[in-house]
Order: C-alpha cells, then sequence, then structure tokens
C-alpha cells in the first residue's frame, strides 16, 4: 500500500485469520459462512464478503467447514470462483492469496492449479518441518508450472532462532532453483501488535520490524516477473 499499489488478501485458511490484523477486529465473516446462512453463494452481493480495512486494503476470508466435516479446499474454489464472477478483481494491483502451507490437498492447491496466483512466495523458518512443507509447495508448483505459467516467487524466512537458519534457508532456495527474498528477524513487537488487533506497521509505523516488513514487500514489488520452475 506504501508502494502505491491496490491490495486485495484472500484468506485461504479455515482459521479465517489472515485479514483479522488488517480489520482491527474478530476474524470477518466467510464466504462459506454466509453462503450457509442465506442459502446458497449465488445469494450473496460482494459487499457481505468483502470488507476494507487499514488503508484500504480490502479483504475476503473464504473459510471452512465445521472441524471433521467436508472438505475445506472447497471453501477456496467455491469463494475464487465468486470472486472472479463478481468483479472483486477489476481494481486492484495485486491479489494476495494467503494459503495453508502444509496441507497439499488439491483445494488449497487450487489458486496455483487453476491458473489464479502467477507467484508464489513460500513463507518457512529453519525448522525442519517448514523445510520440509516448503519443499513439498515447491514439488506443487512444478506439477502445475507448465500448463498454468505459475511460478515460485522465491522463499521468505520468518526467523525462529533455530541454528544456521540463515544458511539453510539460502541454501534450500539455492536447491529449489530460487532465492531467499527476505529473512524476517524475530521481534516480539509483532505479539503486542497482534494482541491489539492490528499489523506491525500500523502498531508501530516506525519500529525496525516495520522497516523490514516494508522492505519485503520492495522486495516482491521488484521481484514481479521473475519467478521460476523449482
Amino acid at each position: 500500500v506504501d508502494l502505491g499499489q491496490r491490495i486485495l488478501i484472500v484468506g485461504c485458511d479455515p482459521k479465517a485469520d489472515s485479514t483479522r490484523l488488517i480489520l482491527n477486529s474478530k476474524a470477518q465473516d466467510t464466504v462459506l459462512h454466509l453462503a450457509a446462512q442465506e442459502g446458497s453463494v449465488e445469494d450473496l452481493e460482494l459487499q457481505d464478503v468483502l470488507k476494507v480495512g487499514y488503508k484500504g486494503i480490502k479483504c475476503v476470508e473464504s473459510g471452512g467447514p465445521e472441524p471433521g466435516v467436508g472438505c475445506a479446499g472447497r471453501g477456496v474454489i467455491t469463494s475464487i470462483n465468486f470472486l472472479e464472477e463478481n468483479g472483486a478483481y477489476d481494481d486492484v494491483d495485486y491479489v494476495s492469496y494467503d494459503v495453508l502451507g502444509d496441507v497439499v490437498c488439491g483445494g488449497f492447491a487450487m489458486p496455483i492449479r487453476e491458473g489464479k496466483a502467477q507467484e508464489i512466495y513460500i513463507v518457512m523458518s529453519g525448522e525442519m518441518m517448514a523445510l520440509y512443507a516448503a519443499n513439498n509447495i515447491a514439488k506443487g508448483i512444478l506439477k502445475y508450472a507448465h500448463s498454468g505459467g505459475v511460478r515460485l516467487g522465491g522463499l521468505i524466512c520468518n526467523e525462529r532462532q533455530t541454528d544456521r537458519e540463515l544458511d539453510l534457508a539460502e541454501a534450500l532456495a539455492s536447491r529449489l532453483n530460487s532465492k531467499l527474498i527476505h529473512f524476517v528477524p524475530r521481534d516480539n513487537i509483532v505479539q503486542h501488535a497482534e494482541l491489539r488487533k492490528m499489523s506491525v506497521i500500523q502498531y508501530a509505523p516506525d519500529s525496525k520490524q516495520a522497516g523490514e516488513y516494508r522492505a519485503l514487500a520492495e522486495k516482491i514489488h521488484a521481484n514481479s516477473g521473475q519467478g521460476t520452475i523449482p
């Protein structure tokens, strides 16, 4: 937003917590929840599901079924189709799909599969399961790269303060024919902001951590169109 870009965030996680800090609220009502209330997705209007938050950022949560019932990936498919049909993408520069990273079911891969996503940025850390999940996501990108045109934009390391974390992140990026876009240091100000239902940039705009997130945004903006096939 600080770069003059218009942003839409589409939360693709059943927890529906991708947008709450932008909206300074509890989790917003999801497309699936509202569709269940109204009877079907066709009964919804765009303004029912799209909320505008901090600095004009547009927010949507796809949602998911009750725990233990149904397929959460279907919520992603339903939501993206609804947003497309109702013109949600007409006046934005970036659409950010916040997708669950440690589940590689077909529904969650829908933004990759259907050619909706152009570049994937994998947020990972130096922990073994995070590295494993990042590698699995890269396999998914490879599967659809030739048919859908999706590319791996790069890795973003969210520091967990494990041993030689930066070295591990750079090594994995290299193995995946990609690059480490940014190493985000750990800072408790993130939790302080979260308790107040704010992003760090809103809560402490002059903090060092806010500067890290701005640097990350600038790198992603500059990296547009330079993604690779892992």
